[in-house]
């Protein structure tokens, strides 16, 4: 990562969403960089800031920009974007479209018409999400996938990566979109209860619960480790001449059946926790499950590997290991 974080040395960063999950660990990953870091979020800081002297300098903004967008100042200051805040319930955007527009559309809107009426040219990496293609027509997904969004938050979400690429193809910012896929590891819990579903199941196994799981849990999803994802996002940033104007799907590579990662989590939990009993236990999936949980992905990440090097680092078995030791990191 040295030479990564190289390219970020004396260059500030924004980063919106700036004291959640995928954020944590982006700023971790930067420790020890000459350069500031900006971290705007609805949300309070919970603990406190480096001191002064160490690396990088970050300064907390409590700002919510679905409200107000992103301050001219701020965006005037930035030299890269992360674009993270967002609204991730899918089940949220149904009952209130308008709300989930607001959140995750008028923002990226917003700081794009602010760049072009300034003049200033910043980098914007925006986390996307797979769902947009809806139904997997072929596996494994890669960029040339057809959109076919299927619920009103990736209808929101395709349309604020809409607006980058447009806003990129005119000049008037440079940027990229990294679809994810499943993101779990270290790290808060999802303020979304339909979001961090391992993370989740491997808190209840560790508490000796029983796991849930809809139906026999067939379907297959790609799950990739924050930080592989986050190490993602600073390469994109450092490469964005290559990327500019493009989506990438972001994944492992690898598919793994829903009951198969549940069941790796209960295993890997009581060996964790000796005396704890959890077992995976099937369930009928509630009536108002969302059509896009029964689908099957798989990323073809080979795209964004060919023209940046990265790789994921964690398989299944490693990020999920990783996961339970720091929830119950007791030897």
């Amino acid at each position: 990562m040295t030479e990564i974080t190289e390219s970020f040395k004396n260059k500030t960063i924004l980063i919106t969403g700036g004291r959640g999950y995928l954020a944590d660990t982006l700023v971790a990953l930067l420790r020890g960089t000459d350069c500031k870091v900006i971290r705007a979020d609805i949300k309070p800081p919970e603990a406190a800031t480096p001191r002064a002297g160490e690396s990088p300098e970050i300064e907390e903004i409590v700002e919510d920009i679905g409200v107000s967008g992103i301050s001219p100042e701020l965006l005037r200051r930035a030299d890269i974007i992360f674009h993270f805040a967002a609204q991730t319930s899918v089940y949220r955007a149904e009952e209130d479209p308008a709300d989930d527009w607001r959140i995750n559309v008028m923002p990226m809107l917003s700081m794009l018409e602010t760049c072009r009426k300034n003049r200033h040219c910043p980098t914007v990496l925006f986390s996307g999400t797979v769902t947009v293609t809806g139904m997997s027509q072929y596996l494994p997904v890669d960029e040339k996938h057809p959109d076919a969004p299927m619920t009103i938050y990736d209808i929101h979400k395709l349309t604020a990566e809409n607006y980058l690429k447009h806003y990129a193809a005119s000049g008037f910012v440079k940027g990229c979109v990294l679809r994810l896929a499943n993101v779990y590891g270290p790290g808060k819990k999802s303020s979304s209860a339909d979001r961090g579903i391992l993370n989740l199941m491997a808190r209840k196994a560790l508490a000796g619960e029983d796991i849930t799981l809809y139906g026999d849990g067939n379907f297959t999803r790609d799950y990739i480790y924050v930080n592989d994802v986050a190490r993602a996002f600073l390469t994109a940033a450092s490469k964005i001449d290559l990327l500019n104007g493009r989506h990438f799907v972001l994944g492992s590579g690898t598919g793994h059946t829903v009951s198969e990662a549940f069941s790796m989590v209960a295993e890997m939990a009581m060996a964790k926790k000796p005396g704890i009993k959890s077992t995976v236990k099937s369930v009928p999936a509630p009536k108002n499950l969302s059509p896009i949980e029964n689908r099957n992905f798989v990323a073809d990440r080979s795209e964004f590997t060919k023209l940046t090097g990265w790789a994921p680092e964690y398989d299944l078995k490693t990020g999920i290991k990783s996961t339970i030791d720091s929830i119950y990191p007791r030897n």
